[in-house]
């Protein structure tokens, strides 16, 4: 296929549209099922970028669940503890544990569920079939990968009445090393963003604490990985093998690790006994769930629990999950990694970062403030690597 007619651009006032290769090669996909659009294409080509790198770096199956150009978080295959399970929705699934791509998946569209809301899936592997039943049942648009088992490729097929975006992508694709966009009608020109991300990006450790486990240095390659196919400025927050905070897009670096930072407390707090035990109405669906338990988590706009409200969620009315035991329950919390896709300019970022669990750091330094923020992390017993490498990506 030399080229692909859109039915429009980023908004259906662009129009033409299409993806071509433009040296009139074939494009490295097949598109098994739907009609993808411009927005799904650019989720689809960042999406896979991250699964293939986190694959050849950590050598475990990888998937990311990508939203409008950005990833909700990444994962890589390791078992679910029985918790994770209940608060991701997947502890129904028989067979779960011995599809380490299935694992994935539960944990990187279990981890930021409102925002995975209608989400485009990337996986390294082909697709199986207990990865198929769990994405089935999900609001998704599409999905990229490099294969499909015939029965998980039919089960896919039967999403959206037979509409689901499915894309089988070449693996052994290898892109120009130069790439070009074009902004008002203006070309731009660069090279491809080929840096290697592995352990030996860690290797400056400039903190007291030198101590990196083979655990942080997983979870600070999925932060830095996630980072590089995430809108900057951008932070990330990753641990147990998946990213459980991604804060994109924000012209503030604490902003960034503010928002990143409440979705890492969410994503706890979906976990306290509190939350798994809420006692939902039987016919209350798991986007309504997700949207509800927000709700309970955060009290925004609509109190779960009050009078008029509970009764439209739950069989009895829950007690409010107090600000003391968010506390507490948090408090209890270490050993997370954070990425940042630049410098720290400031020490409040690591202010925050400690209040969730913070124990390992990943930036490019070069700060005229490093000293002060080196400082905070030693306050803290944080221990902070220095990349030398900006992961920027618009």
């Amino acid at each position: 296929m030399k080229e692909f007619e859109l039915k429009y651009g980023c908004n259906p006032n662009q129009k033409p549209a299409k993806i071509f290769m433009s040296d009139g090669g074939d494009l490295p996909i097949e598109i098994l099922c739907g009609r993808p659009g411009f927005i799904n294409f650019l989720d689809a080509f960042n999406s896979w970028q991250l699964v293939k790198e986190l694959k050849e770096a950590l050598h475990l199956p990888a998937v990311t669940s990508f939203k409008h150009v950005s990833p909700t978080s990444a994962a890589v295959g390791t078992v679910l503890p029985e918790k994770l399970k209940k608060a991701c929705f997947v502890d129904d699934i028989e067979g779960l544990d011995d599809s380490p791509l299935a694992c994935a998946y539960a944990r990187a569209r279990g981890t930021d569920r409102m925002c995975s809301f209608g989400d485009w899936v990337a996986l390294s592997d082909v697709c199986d079939v207990t990865t198929a039943l769990l994405i089935k049942r999900e609001v998704s648009d599409g999905i990229i990968a490099p294969g499909y088992d015939p029965e998980a490729l039919e089960i896919l097929k039967s999403k959206r009445n037979g509409n689901y975006n499915i894309v089988k992508i070449d693996p052994d694709y290898v892109p120009a090393p130069v790439e070009h966009k074009q902004v008002y009608g203006i070309t731009f020109e660069q090279g491809r963003n080929n840096f290697k991300i592995d352990e030996a990006l860690l290797s400056n450790l400039v903190t007291e604490n030198k101590a990196l486990p083979d655990s942080a240095k997983r979870d600070l390659i999925i932060a830095l990985i996630t980072l590089k196919y995430t809108q900057s400025n951008s932070v990330c927050f990753a641990v147990d093998g998946q990213a459980i905070g991604v804060g994109a897009g924000q012209q503030s670096r604490i902003h960034c690790t503010r928002l990143a930072g409440g979705k890492a407390d969410t994503w706890f707090l979906r976990q306290h006994e509190k939350v798994l035990n809420l006692p939902f109405l039987d016919n209350i669906g798991r986007p309504t769930r997700d949207n509800v338990i927000d709700g309970y988590i955060n009290r925004n706009e609509e109190d779960v629990c009050a009078d008029g409200n509970w009764q439209k969620y739950f069989k009895s009315k829950p007690s409010p999950l107090t600000d003391a035991e968010i506390k507490e329950y948090l408090s209890t919390i270490t050993g997370v990694a954070l990425g940042s896709d630049a410098f720290f300019p400031f020490d409040d970022n690591v202010e925050r970062a400690y209040r969730s669990g913070v124990s390992y750091i990943a930036e490019p330094g070069g700060s005229i403030r490093d000293d002060a923020v080196i400082e905070c992390c030693n306050k803290y017993g944080i221990a902070m690597a220095f990349t030398g490498m900006r992961l920027f990506h618009h």
